[in-house]
């Protein structure tokens, strides 16, 4: 086809191409395997991935626990929640549970500490390659220090980074190590941190170029003071967002951070004291304290007794939410009413999130394991040609039928 097309024809329509089709391309000529893994080409793919309407790319990542062992599933982001295919979760060693430190661009970043001991995978399901980064040079188990990490993408050098920070005993931020996929190496950052802790074991939220925590002081009254405390991944540096004037002084356990569109940040509040209360703040501007608004208020009575789960955002604005246990609903935020969907999801949901299918890692050296079953997959192509894949679905030779031949591609 390269014969009859420019190149550039050729790269238009295989970025309009989704993922599990171009990984397939691959095997196609040596040319379109060098097109297709090419680090601009990943680039430009993602970008026209993500400008496409939310209508056309409707997909939310489900992580649940179920029977000790985790499982991933990416469902619709409609009226049903449909099952858009179930996620093949690698056995990372001897590891089967991980904590999910974050996702962006198709990457899920997760947290293994068995032994005492630092490892972090960045894993593209839908490719299914992951690469192991190397360990830290941080204490990762000490009664006196504890961490929280931090996963996002530096759009300005198109790389992706995880931030470790460490608190000591008596609130302090050590100097916290950042890690560059492109560099496949950890540094300590140079830029002097806000003083400000943060609570141990809590999610960032990862928005803006920015990673974003809940960030305290303890007041000498035994109060608190509470910030946004975020990271910029391009510049790395720290930085500070004022919260609304009722969210400042509350003890930081009530509190933590999310996503909200596109590119803001949204607060949740969850008060015990006299019955079970739940606020939810959106900064409607990013950046612009000014723009802090509260768009709900739930009490215990007035939900007969159980009491809804925040869960995030949907794409049409309106908020996600688990009730009863393990159904999915959905609260408009204009009535304030919640419409349950029927759809069971069960007691074991840990997370879920917006999700857009990348090539992210088909260009790095990685390192390729799974429990899956060992198999070939062949698909016909309309060329006359039988592609053979491996069980990884990397391409492993061309066969001809016609001539009876194999050929193989390095």
């Amino acid at each position: 086809m390269s014969d009859y097309l420019p190149v550039e024809v050729i790269l238009e329509i295989l970025k309009r191409l989704p993922v599990k089709s171009l990984v397939k391309c691959r095997s196609v000529c040596k040319t379109w395997n060098r097109l297709i893994s090419h680090p601009s080409f990943i680039s430009t793919h993602l970008q026209a991935s993500l400008s496409r309407p939310p209508a056309d790319t409707p997909f939310l990542l489900l992580r649940c626990l179920k029977n000790g062992r985790e499982n991933y599933f990416l469902h619709y982001d409609n009226d049903g929640f449909d099952e858009f295919k179930q996620l093949q979760f690698p056995v990372f060693g001897c590891v089967s549970y991980s904590v999910v430190v974050g996702s962006c661009n198709g990457l899920i970043c997760l947290s293994f500490l068995p032994h005492d001991v630092l490892n972090f995978v960045f894993w593209n399901p839908s490719i299914r390659k992951y690469v192991s980064l190397p360990q830290p040079s941080i204490c990762c188990h000490s009664h006196d220090v504890h961490l929280n990490f931090g996963f996002g993408f530096d759009s300005r050098t198109n790389d992706y980074k995880l931030l470790v920070v460490g608190v000591e005993r008596g609130d302090n931020l050590i100097q916290p190590y950042l890690f560059s996929l492109n560099e496949n190496c950890w540094k300590r950052v140079v830029a002097v941190s806000p003083n400000y802790a943060v609570e141990a074991e809590i999610s960032s939220t990862f928005v803006n170029g920015a990673v974003h925590w809940l960030g305290y002081q303890r007041r000498n009254n035994g109060g608190f003071s509470n910030t946004i405390l975020g990271f910029d991944l391009s510049d790395e540096e720290f930085f500070e967002i004022s919260l609304p004037e009722s969210l400042i002084g509350l003890c930081p356990m009530d509190l933590s951070t999310m996503k909200y569109g596109k590119s803001s940040i949204a607060v949740l509040k969850r008060d015990w004291e006299d019955g079970e209360l739940l606020e939810l703040w959106v900064m409607k501007e990013y950046g612009v304290v000014e723009s802090w608004a509260k768009v709900l208020t739930l009490h215990m009575v007035d939900q007969s007794g159980w009491f809804p789960r925040v869960l995030g955002f949907r794409n049409n604005g309106e908020v996600l939410l688990q009730v009863d246990d393990g159904e999915m609903a959905s609260l408009d935020l204009n009535c304030q009413q919640i419409e349950p969907h029927g759809v069971e999801v069960g007691a074991g949901l840990l997370s879920v999130g917006s999700y857009v299918e990348s090539l992210a890692l088909l260009d790095k050296a990685v390192d390729v394991c799974s429990n899956w079953t060992p198999r070939n997959h062949a698909n016909i192509w309309a060329i006359g040609y039988v592609c053979l894949f491996d069980k990884e679905q990397n391409f492993h030779s061309l066969f001809s039928p016609s001539c009876t031949a194999f050929f193989t591609f390095s």
